[in-house]
């Protein structure tokens, strides 16, 4: 239960003086329906003033503040043309104040000819004459700010009405206890979390406070991951020692990489142990992720247990089954697949085969955690693309064993070693970091726009070779809707070239329509598949040699890597073709040249850390994973090791979350809406 002090941080934004209906849509466009999400919707930069009592050539191209009598008013009958303000200071140096748009009514009202007023803005040169353009009245010394914050906003907000609400926010912000480590708080000099959230929106340039707010945050983090790893390891799972039998009659036509060879020992260790394994997989695609889980699954079925693999989709989960049952095939193994769309006595049948034991490994989408379904002896859970799927989720899966079983989760999204930690902290990790031999690297080519006739054309060729293709749409804005729009005039263009051999997916598809047209494309029914970005197109189709992927300067490289991954799956040489803007940023630019340079997905998820800097992490915004707010990468690759380190002593010394500073820590977990470990352990 959320500790009372924090209430008040918690209450609707509505119950700050001014938000009204109105006020509340820009706020929500912005995130903000707290308290607490204003006060952690922290300053993007800021406005330095210098005070002057006398305006100076030197100071052209500053922002200065500065005391100014109007002396006169001059507006052009043209609507188009600005009204100017002319002012001397003290001293009798002019300048014109400058307004753009609108009567000049309003002009006359705020800067009455005669007055003196104390305005802000840049100075600047407009021909012999200074000149501020649409200068703010920053009223008297009492409340000047040399700095002044400013905040990310959105249409209908204004820099100053949000400070106006932070401060609020602060007003209401209590004293907290301190849960980070003394020794290490005095050795970086961080103020109390109070008076870092203060000064923070005070002065955005405030280092220190800005460093304490983020090592909270990470700290929070990493406690509620060494919570649920602790708790994992508390419990009594069963220990599953395979004989090696069934995987001994494998007749694999390779051998396994190194890195396979290394992760199956691993995860053979893990199952031996009677604490339930909950490692992480991370592999690029192609790396034979698959191989591992069944070798997994084998050991499990070996000691007696049965085994799960949970699939996002049903197309990918029926795509698993086949991969199994090729790959097993005269093993006395039996694997059945249950997804949404298995009705009447198939899905009867399979769920007696589990109950009574007579199913070893099931395939299939959450259709496989429903009340309904029984196991047996479930031993093992594996997990593939676990990020789109919840704690929540897993847990129910877990649920379905006499004890709670081993689980494996993978994940072809390579993430940096920096954000691994961070994300994944309760899990033990394991590397597929090199490919089967004989594998070809995928050739990526940079184009221009300009050349979209010549790159139909090539399309043609392919087609004609009887290969297929996918052809990705830009994410035109923010929106689905534009989304679907740009994928859909594609595909009527192809269409109108390449007939009925063109088909389309996006995310507004009902599943069974999407399931409906990308097994046409599986079975080569279609030549072309158009697809948006906001849906996984992840099927295996080794016939599809070609990927089209237009404004490929709008997308991150971890983003473009897991694009490219839909081809290459098959034998032979297949291509990337990366459609440009005609003018390209330098961050793009060097995104596009790691794409034709490497292959390597983790090379490229570094990268992608290093040059989007603050913004999204890798794209985990859309797949689901958890966002900080306030630690951007540099500060997380910075605070994350003494983080990790300060939550394991509070664990492991200083008396968990039953101990003064454990206390203090549970407000932390609940600040930071990290307290579902606190909720799933019920301690303190």
């Amino acid at each position: 239960m959320r500790p009372d002090i924090l209430n008040p941080l918690f209450a609707e934004v509505e119950a700050l003086k001014g938000v009204g209906p109105a006020l509340k849509k820009p706020l929500d466009r912005l995130g903000i329906a707290r308290v607490l999400d204003l006060l952690f919707h922290l300053p993007s930069g800021w406005i330095d003033r210098v005070a002057r009592d006398e305006l100076m050539q030197s100071d052209v191209g500053r922002t200065i503040a500065i005391t100014l009598t109007v002396r006169d008013h001059r507006s052009s009958s043209s609507p188009r043309a600005p009204t100017r303000v002319q002012a001397e200071d003290a001293c009798g140096n002019t300048v014109s104040l400058v307004y753009f748009g609108g009567s000049s009514g309003w002009v006359k009202k705020l800067l009455p000819v005669g007055e003196a007023k104390r305005i802000s803005g840049k100075l600047e040169q407009y021909g012999q004459d200074l000149q501020i353009i649409h200068p703010e009245i920053v009223g008297d010394d009492d409340t000047f700010r040399a700095r002044e914050a400013i905040y990310p906003l959105t249409e209908g907000m204004t820099s100053r009405r949000l400070a106006g609400l932070v401060e609020q926010a602060l007003a209401r912000a209590p004293d907290l206890p301190e849960w980070i480590e003394p020794s290490l708080k005095a050795q970086r000099d961080w103020p109390s979390w109070r008076e870092a959230i203060a000064r923070i929106h005070a002065d955005p340039a405030d280092a220190i406070a800005r460093a304490r707010l983020a090592y909270d945050e990470v700290f929070a983090n990493q406690l509620a991951l060494a919570l649920v790893r602790a708790d994992t390891r508390r419990r009594r799972g069963r220990a599953l020692a395979g004989d090696g039998r069934l995987r001994d009659m494998l007749r694999l036509p390779y051998r396994m990489t190194g890195a396979q060879a290394r992760t199956v020992g691993e995860l053979e260790g893990d199952m031996a142990q009677s604490a339930p394994m909950l490692r992480l997989l991370q592999g690029d695609v192609g790396s034979g992720k698959t191989l591992v889980a069944a070798m997994a699954l084998l050991i499990a079925v070996e000691a007696g247990a049965q085994g799960a693999m949970l699939a996002p989709t049903e197309i990918l989960a029926r795509q698993h089954y086949e991969t199994l049952r090729r790959l097993l095939a005269g093993l006395p193994v039996e694997i059945a697949v249950l997804t949404g769309r298995d009705k009447g006595r198939a899905r009867e049948a399979t769920l007696m085969g589990l109950a009574d034991g007579s199913i070893h490994i099931l395939v299939g989408t959450h259709a496989i955690f429903q009340q309904a379904v029984a196991y047996r002896d479930l031993g093992l859970v594996v997990v593939d693309e676990q990020h789109r799927f919840g704690v929540a989720e897993r847990l129910l899966l877990q649920d379905k064993g006499k004890t709670p079983p081993h689980v494996l989760a993978m994940t072809a999204t390579p993430i940096p070693r920096t954000l691994t930690l961070a994300l994944h902290g309760e899990m033990d990790q394991s590397r597929l970091d090199e490919m089967p031999p004989g594998r070809e690297p995928i050739e990526t080519r940079v184009v221009s726009e300009e050349r979209i006739d010549e790159v139909v054309n090539a399309l043609g060729r392919h087609l004609s070779e009887g290969r297929q293709a996918y052809w990705v749409c830009p994410l035109v804005e923010e929106s689905e809707t534009s989304d679907l729009q740009a994928a859909e005039a594609r595909a009527a263009s192809l269409a109108a070239r390449f007939g009925d051999r063109v088909g389309l997916v996006h995310g507004r598809m009902k599943p069974a329509e999407k399931d409906a047209v990308m097994a046409r494309f599986s079975a080569a029914g279609l030549g072309v598949l158009v697809a948006t970005t906001v849906i996984e197109v992840g099927v295996d189709v080794p016939n599809a040699t070609l990927i089209v992927i237009e404004h490929a300067d709008r997308f991150g490289l971890a983003q473009l890597h897991q694009l490219r991954g839909r081809v290459g799956r098959g034998g032979g040489r297949s291509v990337c073709l990366l459609l440009r803007g005609p003018s390209l940023s330098e961050t793009a630019r060097s995104r596009l040249a790691l794409m034709r340079e490497t292959n390597d997905g983790f090379r490229l998820a570094e990268e992608d850390l290093r040059l989007r800097g603050a913004g999204e992490l890798l794209g985990t915004r859309q797949s689901g994973e958890a966002m900080f707010r306030l630690a951007t990468p540099e500060l997380l690759g910075e605070l994350l090791p003494a983080a990790t380190d300060d939550a394991r002593l509070l664990i492991d010394r200083d008396g968990g979350l039953s101990a003064e500073r454990g206390r203090a820590a549970r407000t932390a977990l609940y600040l930071f809406e990290r307290d579902a470990g606190v909720v799933r352990l019920r301690s303190g």
